[in-house]
């Protein structure tokens, strides 16, 4: 059963400086051979108008407490004007929906404690490595506060029986040709519900997955995506784009799904027909996982505005408080949104615009999507 719904969320205390995870080692993930679509992918495909300065080249480094799997994100829908995201601080959680809906975006109605009482629970179970194994998820949505009446261009999902959660991301460069891209993502995200809920019972196929959803998804636009399932012989995922999503084990960032670009500020894609990438281009992983693991899926509003070792920490002190999934991917949201306010602190996204050479520091406000799913025995 594919899972959603939405209030208001309260914002609340974040504390991560002074916590920052050192990990002695990642471990080393063999990574497939990965299907690039050299000249057709650059004639598709669409970047984002970006408005920054052009500098002299930046020399050093900046210490932000970042694990070793932290990568460059590009620029996208650059915008940093502040709005009335607090106001309008929207959440996933457990609410029922009919099988293969996208994700409907609300700002009314619930109170604070409706909006913290649960959280995404599987009923299946999965027997991984001997242990039985289930993934228990929640959601937290925060709309780029210009796009909040159109509902933004993220989507995201939680397929409960199936224990499969995913992201994506509309490319926002459709918005200067009149185009939402956030209808594309939203029938991406559909359709991959579609798919996952008939693929055969112990044999899913991300690859599979992504390929049926893009190809039954008719919307105009473009977008990035990621889907990871718990399976019987771990964590099976795939990622197109510069969404993903980080495993975190005992306190420490011990994997992140790469980012996938053409060049800076053009990520993968999927586009309707064969205007762009290819579900073929994406990357694909198969992770062991353990009672105690926490993945966070995102979209890139999230990983550019946090270091692996600040989401880790809200994720140790959630926890340790026995936050659910959907409080904890609320935390995590919330901090990614003060990052993409502030003008002066170093962020992943900061650091990249610097390593292409541009004048920029701070945050980058965009939509912000976390899904935080804990794996169980």
């Amino acid at each position: 059963m594919a899972t959603a719904s939405h209030s208001n969320a309260l914002l609340g205390d974040v504390y991560v400086d002074g916590l920052i995870s050192r990990c002695g080692s990642v471990l080393d993930y063999t990574k497939p051979s990965v299907v690039y679509c050299n000249d057709r992918t650059h004639r598709g495909g669409l970047r984002a108008s970006v408005n920054l300065r052009r500098s002299q080249p930046l020399y050093g480094s900046l210490s932000c407490g970042c694990s070793s799997l932290d990568v460059n994100r590009r620029i996208r829908g650059l915008s940093l004007l502040p709005g009335s995201w607090l106001r309008n601080f929207s959440t996933s959680s457990s609410a029922s929906c009919p099988a293969g809906a996208a994700q409907d975006v609300s700002f009314g109605g619930s109170t604070p404690d409706e909006q913290l009482a649960s959280s995404s629970y599987s009923s299946d179970l999965t027997t991984v490595g001997g242990k039985i194994l289930k993934m228990i998820s929640g959601s937290c949505y925060l709309p780029h506060p210009d796009k909040e009446e159109t509902g933004g261009e993220d989507a995201h999902f939680i397929c409960t029986d199936e224990q499969a959660i995913g992201v994506a991301d509309g490319v926002g460069g459709w918005a200067d040709v009149g185009v939402n891209a956030g209808l594309f993502s939203r029938e991406l995200v559909s359709n991959s519900v579609r798919a996952i809920q008939e693929e055969p019972k112990g044999s899913f196929n991300p690859t599979r997955v992504l390929e049926k959803a893009h190809s039954n998804t008719k919307a105009k636009g473009s977008s990035t995506a990621c889907i990871v399932a718990l399976t019987d012989k771990g964590l099976h995922a795939i990622n197109l784009g510069d969404s993903g999503f980080i495993v975190v084990r005992d306190g420490c960032t011990i994997f992140q799904s790469p980012v996938q670009q053409h060049d800076f500020n053009f990520t993968y894609q999927l586009e309707s027909g064969n205007g762009a990438d290819l579900p073929s281009s994406g990357e694909v992983f198969s992770i062991p996982v353990a009672s105690g693991d926490v993945i966070i899926a995102g979209t890139d509003g999230l990983f550019d505005n946090l270091y692996n070792s600040e989401i880790t920490a809200v994720v140790v002190h959630a926890i340790r408080d026995g936050l659910e999934p959907q409080v904890t991917a609320q935390k995590i949201a919330a901090l990614a949104r003060q990052r993409a306010l502030d003008k002066s602190r170093p962020t992943p996204f900061s650091t990249a615009a610097q390593e292409a050479g541009f004048r920029y520091y701070g945050g980058k406000l965009d939509d912000i999507t976390v899904v935080v799913s804990y794996i169980s025995d």
